[in-house]
């Protein structure tokens, strides 16, 4: 038995397409089942508008990258963008006109939840709803948008409170990856950044992942929650947004001639980065958001 008959004896897990060739090249699929996937990134990124375009997207056929699967998604904070919602679907069906004969919003299970106890106390409800299930569509994908929400006003800066905290990290992400497993499911978790003070690399003082630093809209931050939360994702993807001079990147035009760039057009580059992953290198590709959904850039 040699290393490379075992690598091809692994199972091959199953994942759901982003709705983007370029997206789903870079994470190698797209969001892989039995695991939980962290989008990090701070407000305005584009973490909301993937994970619509997500719970659209599991609803293809595995032919074409999806689960054929409902899909539950809980928010925590702010109201469900149920108007964008309807607008990615709209453009979804006209890019998949012979699949969709209903609604497929109607395929997207909303729940809202304010705390962390709250979510935690819902989950054998959630295991309940996804033993019964009685739709032409199962649950294949859970999203929890955000969870740093629900921890980052709850708990006071005490050792007591939090341990606490930590382990209540520990009981939600082990119950999402005991549905995980046993469901199949691909379960995507939203979280924040926060800055990161002092010259020290990567958070903590510590290098996390591919990245030593992370960086958006020119400042180094990273992500909410710490250490001890890093350690309950499977995978960790960055979103970062940084505005360029038009014209900057090839050297078209002299910033430093222009009196900084003040009165230059400007636009907002968006990025994926890959930071931790157990089935992928270290990747990343640009991407847009349009009105008819999130899009990476081929380079």
């Amino acid at each position: 038995m040699t290393p490379e008959n075992l690598l091809h004896r692994l199972p091959s897990t199953q994942k759901c397409t982003f709705g983007c060739p370029v997206l789903d090249r870079c994470l190698g699929g797209g969001i892989p089942c039995n695991s939980i996937t962290e989008l990090v990134a701070e407000s305005g990124c584009g973490k909301t508008q993937l994970c619509l375009q997500l719970a659209l997207s599991a609803q293809l056929p595995p032919s074409l990258g999806g689960l054929s699967a409902s899909s539950l998604y809980i928010h925590t904070e702010f109201s469900f963008p149920s108007r964008r919602l309807h607008q990615l679907s709209h453009a979804f069906i006209s890019s998949h006109p012979r699949i969709f004969n209903n609604d497929p919003c109607d395929r997207i299970f909303v729940h809202a939840v304010y705390s962390a106890d709250q979510l935690f106390d819902i989950m054998p409800k959630i295991e309940s709803f996804l033993e019964n299930m009685n739709t032409q569509l199962p649950v294949k994908l859970i999203v929890i948008d955000s969870i740093a929400a629900l921890f980052r006003s709850e708990f006071e800066n005490t050792p007591i409170e939090l341990k606490r905290r930590s382990s209540l990290f520990f009981k939600i992400s082990g119950k999402l990856k005991s549905l995980a497993k046993r469901f199949g499911l691909a379960v995507v978790v939203t979280n924040q950044v926060v800055d990161l003070m002092g010259h020290s690399e990567g958070m903590n003082g510590l290098k996390v992942g591919n990245l030593g630093s992370l960086v958006s809209s020119g400042r180094r931050v990273c992500p909410a929650l710490g250490l001890a939360w890093a350690n309950c994702v499977n995978s960790r993807l960055f979103l970062s947004r940084n505005e360029e001079v038009v014209g900057e990147e090839n050297g078209s035009v002299d910033v430093s001639a222009c009196g900084g760039g003040d009165f230059l057009p400007r636009q907002t580059r968006r990025q994926l980065h890959v930071v931790f992953a157990p089935h992928l290198p270290d990747s990343s590709c640009e991407f847009v958001i349009r009105r008819e959904g999130v899009f990476g850039v081929e380079r």
